[in-house]
């Protein structure tokens, strides 16, 4: 040991200046003072008791005074303002602990948007809760919605609302005016009372009447009804008499006529609604093929003279290259015969 620490460097400050000696501290030697006597064991504080991990209590617990907190530090799993032996707390603040009073909105339900509605956000719309984002179509409660709504909100729906009503009804009274007639007949409505005295005064036909009233009006007339009164068209006059028809003498039907009238059916590449399988035969029959006279060019000719030339050539120089080549083999075969 005493070699290893010959071989390190010597420390450039010395540890003592370094180090903070927190026994001379004033909080400390006054706990630790309490401590080691036995007449202050008393004024210790006293601990209430913490729920466990992972039970509902222990979301809710809010250690806020010092016996929550008792002899030791902060929980770090209680995401709250947590003042253990009162470090970090003011010391000016004479009433004890302060907390932010619980605000309520226009409908009695808890707001914790105070902090986010500061500064230059206290004039502006935050959305900070979780029924802001839920459409309005989906929220079930309606009376929340027009409790929401301001007077002002109020006024200006209901003055656009009159004018969409005044805007409809407008254009509603245009088109009943253009559908209805400007002037209507009033002739059809004129009517004439005629009295007269019926022939047969007996009480079986005239119900014992001497006298009776009868109102003549006009039936007024659908426009849209067809005529009754049809026109009917006169029959068209016979003509002159169609040119007879001269035919030859009757003849038997050989084979070759039959032959020569036989007319294949047509066979559409295009159409086939049935969806038939026609055969390849049929198709090239009714494409008109066979009409077509086939006509060679006569270059087809030229080219495959041409390539015929050429094929007899490249087969000439190829057995000249090796026949030369076989001559070269054999001088060389007689050179090393000759050496040896």
């Amino acid at each position: 040991m005493a070699a290893l620490m010959e071989i390190l460097p010597h420390a450039k400050a010395s540890a003592a200046a370094t180090y903070y000696d927190h026994s001379n501290d004033p909080w400390f030697t006054g706990r630790y003072n309490a401590l080691i006597s036995e007449d202050n064991r008393g004024e210790f504080i006293e601990t209430n008791c913490v729920p466990l991990y992972g039970t509902q209590e222990r979301l809710k617990y809010r250690p806020s005074t010092a016996q929550d907190l008792g002899d030791g530090g902060a929980f770090p799993d209680i995401h709250y303002a947590q003042y253990p032996l009162d470090m970090g707390r003011k010391k000016d603040s004479s009433s004890g602990i302060k907390t932010l009073p619980l605000s309520f909105d226009n409908l009695g339900n808890l707001t914790c948007d105070a902090i986010v509605k500061q500064n230059e956000n206290a004039k502006k719309i935050v959305y900070s809760q979780h029924r802001d984002q839920i459409p309005k179509i989906l929220q079930d409660d309606k009376e929340d919605q027009e409790h929401e709504l301001d007077d002002d909100k109020k006024k200006e729906i209901e003055e656009t609302t009159q004018e969409t009503k005044a805007a409809l009804e407008k254009i509603v009274n245009v088109r009943l005016s253009a559908s209805q007639p400007k002037s209507v007949e009033t002739r059809f409505q004129d009517s004439k009372f005629i009295k007269y005295k019926p022939s047969q005064q007996s009480a079986a036909f005239n119900s014992g009447a001497n006298e009776r009233i009868i109102r003549m009006t006009e039936m007024q007339v659908d426009p849209f009804e067809p005529p009754k009164s049809k026109h009917k068209r006169i029959p068209k006059a016979n003509g002159s008499p169609p040119v007879p028809v001269m035919h030859s003498p009757l003849r038997p039907v050989t084979v070759q006529d039959q032959q020569d009238w036989k007319i294949p059916a047509c066979v559409s590449n295009s159409k086939n609604p049935k969806g038939y399988t026609i055969p390849l035969e049929a198709r090239f029959a009714a494409d008109g093929r066979g009409l077509q006279e086939i006509q060679i060019n006569d270059n087809f000719a030229k080219f495959e003279e041409s390539l015929y030339l050429a094929e007899q050539k490249a087969r000439e120089s190829a057995s000249m290259r090796a026949k030369l080549q076989k001559d070269l083999m054999m001088k060389e075969k007689e050179r090393k015969e000759q050496e040896l």
